[in-house]
């Protein structure tokens, strides 16, 4: 059975429309025509304001790596060594190829390719009810405070009302002409306690315009049956149902004829070149690298993560999200990174190693390929730690070597797409409790995320209840590309 929107099923074989939206995601289906004309008029009067602007469009994809659960600034990015020992820590300094710029001692391969990225040390936002993982995640990746926040920080489960993630909204603003998937994130969903996929989501753009969840560990083996041909359904079948569709598309009226023009034809017929192309399934397979590229990048869930989304923007596909492989309040001696009951063991055995291999490698092989010249790297988390060791600022209990979560002062690494090369953007205060100068939000951070692919941030959208809204709330940070 093959379904058409609006119309009866028609007696065929074949892959069904759920089939496709399920392969694809990467509809327009929520692409009305006035709606489509008003976006165009908009994105020709962004291309007039910013023409010559340093940094517009200067990205054509974009690797999110979002380390969720809020690393520590102070002991990774942006040590203290003259700060009293409750805030300076264990760790040392070590210089990078930054001059005057130091890192922590367990960042060992970041400290000799740090000149390819700028470092900045003055991400900033005062908390109100963004206190805990879930809504400063949302926050982080939306451009949007929620409406909703408890005591706590926690937030209702995904909505459709939801402000919808920066992945969906490239993928629907800028959707790339090859046959590949828009948007990928991998490889968990982003999750505090039971609360999983809150700012992870299209929300009120409607599921065509969701990530392609690729929820496996890439690390293992992985299972690619979705992007694959059913074996009783050969190219030719699939390609007599394609032409079927076009021809019951011919017989509509103008108006809707017109719809479809820039709607189902287009989505049906990247669906079906999708699958047929197989750059999907080749990009997410990993055994077309080699043994030793695998082990640069680290044979475990984060760097082989990192690795296939290097593949994915490879084959030209404009948003990957890579989160770290972690429920974000879990464990900190598995996986996490909330160190509230230890902060320097796990940092030092566990996450700066998979953290320093993955990223250097990244940064490294994207450079070496000419990658870095058009696609923006950003890792950032949704708040740093706190300075003060053993001290409660979330209510949170926190071990005497613990630091709790701190959103007022913490670091970001950002790369390519123009951006400076071997520079540190904002510096904190002595202990690394707050910006010193040029502080810069988690909206103005992914406002340069837009601007960098040519996307005005100040563009009107519209939400579920059809209201004007900005894209995102923050200022694009021009001052990277100086």
């Amino acid at each position: 059975m093959l379904n058409l929107p609006g119309h009866p099923g028609c007696n065929c074989e074949g892959p069904t429309r759920r089939e496709l939206l399920r392969i694809g995601s990467i509809g327009l289906m929520g692409l009305s025509l006035p709606h489509f004309f008003f976006w165009r008029a908009q994105a020709a009067a962004a291309a007039s304001k910013y023409a010559g602007a340093r940094g517009w469009e200067s990205a054509r994809s974009v690797v999110m790596i979002f380390l969720q659960g809020g690393p520590s600034h102070i002991d990774i990015w942006d040590p203290k060594p003259d700060a009293p020992s409750n805030i300076r820590g264990e760790f040392k300094p070590i210089k990078t190829r930054i001059p005057g710029t130091w890192i922590g001692e367990h960042m060992p391969m970041m400290a000799q390719h740090l000149d390819k990225a700028t470092l900045i040390r003055s991400m900033s936002y005062t908390p109100n009810g963004l206190f805990n993982h879930t809504a400063a995640i949302y926050q982080m990746l939306t451009g949007y405070a929620p409406d909703k926040v408890s005591p706590s920080g926690q937030l209702e489960p995904p909505s459709p009302a939801d402000f919808p993630t920066a992945g969906s909204q490239v993928s629907k603003l800028k959707p790339p002409t090859d046959p590949v998937l828009p948007f990928v994130e991998l490889p968990r969903p982003l999750q505090e306690s039971g609360i999983i996929g809150k700012g992870g989501s299209a929300g009120f753009l409607g599921k065509a315009y969701d990530p392609y969840r690729m929820y496996q560990d890439p690390a293992k083996p992985v299972k690619l049956e979705d992007l694959s041909l059913r074996k009783d359904i050969p190219p030719e079948r699939l390609k007599d149902r394609f032409e079927l569709l076009k021809g019951v598309n011919g017989s509509m009226p103008d108006l809707q004829q017109a719809l479809n023009d820039y709607a189902v034809d287009e989505y049906y017929g990247k669906a079906y070149d999708l699958v047929l192309s197989g750059k999907a399934r080749d990009a997410m397979d990993l055994e077309k690298e080699s043994p030793a590229m695998r082990e640069r990048y680290g044979m475990h869930t984060f760097g082989q993560s990192l690795l296939m989304a290097r593949r994915l923007i490879e084959a030209g596909t404009r948003f990957v999200q890579v989160n770290w492989p972690s429920v974000a309040n879990g464990d900190p001696e598995t996986s996490a990174w909330d160190t509230h009951a230890a902060n320097f063991r796990p940092l030092k055995n566990l996450h700066c190693p998979k953290l320093d291999r993955g990223l250097s490698a990244l940064l490294e092989d994207m450079d070496e390929r000419g990658m870095l010249k058009d696609t923006l790297v950003v890792a950032v988390g949704e708040f740093g730690r706190s300075p003060r060791l053993g001290v409660s600022t979330s209510g949170n209990s926190n071990s005497p070597d613990g630091r709790d979560h701190w959103p007022y002062c913490y670091s970001a690494v950002v790369a390519g797409a123009g951006i400076a090369r071997g520079m540190q953007y904002g510096e904190s205060d002595a202990t690394a409790s707050s910006p010193k100068e040029k502080p810069v939000h988690p909206a103005d951070l992914l406002a340069t995320v837009y601007f960098a692919l040519g996307i005005d941030p100040d563009m009107e959208i519209r939400n579920h209840l059809n209201q004007p809204r900005e894209l995102v709330k923050g200022t694009p940070v021009m001052g990277l590309w100086s």
